[in-house]
């Protein structure tokens, strides 16, 4: 590949709350070429062991590093960043950007030192997510609030089936906390789907907060790694997106995915990748 050709990045999640950083890492690098890869065949991680999780994300994103030869790629999942990016790093040679919760951050702008942690079971109940914690809270207090059912609840907003008000409240209600005169002032989303539902989010909170999405803060450390990748001197090609189940998509979820750019989700049925089977118990989709 000759420097005149964009670069090409490949943005990997378990499903479509990627998006919310793939929209960054565009508009970051308008030039390159980007690729979406959704694990949508396991969706929600949270319903694997960690030892198939890992496996599994080397396998999905071997497979994709193979088909693509992207200049970096970009984990856009708290989960598969928390358990994999480590494995990721010592076995291919492109560089990785993972996604971790924005706790340095929140403690560091909370005024009122009280924040909390929204995130997956799986990202939440991580000794990594307790590790920042204990070297960046400061005298902060942080609230640890898991949810098995917002990621879902995205992917439905998304696919134009909105869930009611009151579920989404009840999901999010850990994290507000008002005692001793001081209420919770930030939250942070640590699952890349959460900032599909931030609109929601906001409506439904008992008292306004900073809702802390880690996307552009993702976006810039592309940026900073593809630097010395001049720009591109024609425009990039569509981005492509695929999905491991194969599956043909609602007219809905083609048309919200459409608006990212993604002119093959017009496709009926979206090119699968390989991937190893899963767990014959393995819940999918409606387990949480």
């Amino acid at each position: 590949m000759s420097a005149s050709d964009p670069a090409v990045i490949l943005v990997f999640d378990s499903g479509l709350g990627g998006l919310t950083v793939f929209r960054e890492v565009a508009g970051a690098r308008p030039d390159a070429r980007l690729v979406y890869v959704a694990d949508d065949a396991a969706f929600p991680y949270d319903a694997l062991a960690e030892d198939t999780l890992i496996k599994r994300v080397i396998a999905v994103l071997g497979d994709a590093i193979a088909r693509h030869a992207p200049d970096l790629v970009v984990v856009a999942c708290n989960t598969a960043s928390t358990l994999a990016l480590n494995d990721l790093r010592a076995r291919f040679t492109v560089p990785f950007v993972g996604t971790v919760p924005a706790i340095k951050p929140a403690c560091a702008q909370s005024k009122t030192q009280r924040v909390a942690v929204l995130g997956t079971q799986a990202t939440i109940s991580r000794e990594y997510t307790r590790a920042l914690i204990r070297e960046f809270a400061g005298r902060c207090e942080v609230v640890l609030a898991g949810s098995p059912r917002l990621a879902g609840f995205a992917e439905a907003e998304l696919a134009g089936e909105p869930v009611a008000d009151a579920k989404l409240a009840a999901e999010i209600a850990p994290c507000f906390v008002d005692e001793n005169g001081r209420r919770t002032d930030t939250v942070v989303l640590a699952c890349t789907h959460y900032p599909l539902l931030i609109e929601r989010f906001r409506k439904v909170a008992p008292w306004p907060v900073e809702w802390l999405d880690p996307a552009p803060a993702i976006a810039r450390r592309v940026a900073d790694l593809l630097h010395a990748r001049p720009a591109a001197r024609s425009a990039p090609p569509p981005p492509d997106i695929a999905f491991t189940s194969g599956h043909s998509l609602s007219p809905k979820l083609a048309a919200a995915l459409a608006g990212y750019g993604f002119q093959a989700a017009l496709k009926p049925a979206p090119a699968g990748l390989t991937a190893p089977p899963l767990p014959p118990r393995y819940r999918g989709p409606g387990g949480y």
